[in-house]
């Protein structure tokens, strides 16, 4: 894949109405260059087209005085590439090859050569609503070529009757091996669209929603970013988003990914169920002793209720989607949860002490690293906790505060972190080259 993200990203933004793009992804001429020299790099590609190449020689224009033609050798240098605003996509390939016969005298006669190759391709929306590049214009210039054969067999007149020749010739020859190429760049482009599995949660899935515009410096896609749950139903999304006015320039060589709020917000809704965690003594590497002793010098009710040193466990689980708020200075997701303390002693089984309702605020730093859209949260604060539940009786909750901020932060974040991160592990599909991220609100 040229892009992951599409992974799990790729862009976000768009339109004030309702079916406007929810991804924008940005492609430098840079991305689209070094997809075509891979191909064309590919030594077993090579070795088709020349084999391709050969198959054709019965139904290609003949070469007068030239028998048994064959093509030897193909090597292609480095892709010079261009976009044309409005059109799409041009491109000169500079070739090297080796023709092979039988010569007008009787002998094997070897012709390297070396031309130009040109083309134009238009970048439409196929179909299948993927991105593709559709051959245009295909032109050849034959820039030198050289017989096996003595100066005084191969008059100037000859010369230039065989270069001729030849320039009428490698047009069927090389055309054809740039549909060719074009072909496993639009593959490498259909990838793009391929459902994507974000772990369990869920899958996402990107469609082109309108047709690409070629700008000077980069091709725009928008993109429609569809989620699924596990359990198959589209996870629903705002139709109001921010205008396309509102997104940043475009940097100099860089594909360029642009995301939005509400469609994080969406990704991580389908991911909810998965950040449940039951927090336990010990679990976690300078978490604070879970014993009804800790909670006993908070909360003073407890201490006459339960013996001291017994295992507590907290349940952490989310009622409501999370939130993504970006603006200019942070970006920021919310969580909404319920923290549930258990406690048993001795004799008797595990039972609720009381339920908090709990709206904690998180810095969130989002990137692309491996070809995937990945997060990290840190605790920032919690800016709501009071009891819902409660089975001690009234009590202050304020003392408390402080000690579930520790909590989550030591525990439930990580957890939460690390489970993005195996939602996250798809196979790394593209192209080497720098890329930028940017969030919109």
């Amino acid at each position: 894949m040229l892009w992951c993200v599409l992974l799990l990203g790729g862009c976000l933004s768009a339109s004030q109405s309702a079916g406007g793009p929810e991804a924008i992804l940005r492609m430098d001429v840079g991305t689209i260059s070094r997809a075509v020299s891979t191909v064309l790099n590919e030594s077993d590609v090579l070795q088709k087209l020349v084999e391709g190449a050969a198959k054709k020689k019965a139904t290609m224009k003949p070469i007068k005085g030239i028998s048994g033609l064959k093509v030897m050798e193909l090597r292609a240098a480095e892709v010079a590439l261009w976009l044309s605003p409005g059109v799409g996509v041009s491109m000169a390939v500079p070739v090297r090859m080796t023709l092979t016969g039988k010569s007008f005298v009787g002998g094997k006669m070897d012709i390297p050569m070396a031309a130009n190759l040109s083309a134009s391709s238009r970048v439409v929306q196929d179909m299948h609503g993927c991105p593709r590049l559709s051959t245009g214009r295909c032109h050849v210039v034959l820039l030198h070529s050289w017989a096996n054969l003595p100066h005084r067999m191969l008059p100037l007149i000859m010369s230039k009757f065989l270069d001729s020749t030849l320039q009428k010739a490698l047009r069927g020859l090389l055309c054809p091996a740039m549909d060719v190429v074009l072909d496993l760049v639009n593959a490498k482009f259909a990838t793009m669209m391929y459902t994507i599995p974000i772990g369990n949660a869920g899958m996402l899935r990107y469609a082109l929603l309108n047709a690409p515009v070629v700008r000077e410096a980069f091709i725009q896609l928008e993109l429609k970013a569809i989620l699924h749950s596990r359990d198959g139903e589209e996870v629903a999304q705002p139709s109001v988003l921010p205008p396309l006015t509102s997104l940043p320039p475009k940097r100099e060589a860089a594909t360029q990914l642009i995301l939005a709020a509400s469609f994080l917000s969406a990704e991580l809704s389908i991911m909810q169920a998965f950040f449940s965690l039951n927090i336990t003594n010990g679990m976690v590497l300078g978490l604070l002793p879970l014993v009804t002793t800790m909670l006993g010098a908070l909360i003073p009710e407890i201490s006459s209720m339960l013996p001291p040193s017994q295992p507590v466990v907290i349940e952490m689980r989310e009622t409501q989607p999370p939130l993504v708020t970006i603006t200019p200075e942070k970006s920021t997701v919310h969580l909404f949860s319920t923290a549930e303390f258990w406690a048993s002693s001795p004799s008797s089984a595990p039972g609720s002490l009381f339920v908090l309702d709990v709206h904690s605020e998180l810095g969130v730093r989002f990137a692309v690293a491996e070809e995937r859209l990945q997060f990290s949260l840190t605790l920032h604060s919690l800016s709501h906790v009071a009891v819902v539940n409660s089975s001690i009786g009234a009590f202050n909750v304020l003392p408390l505060r402080g000690v579930l901020a520790d909590i989550i932060h030591v525990a439930y974040v990580p957890s939460i972190n690390s489970k993005h991160t195996t939602a996250s592990s798809e196979d790394s599909r593209s192209a080497q080259g720098k890329r930028s991220l940017f969030l919109c609100p």
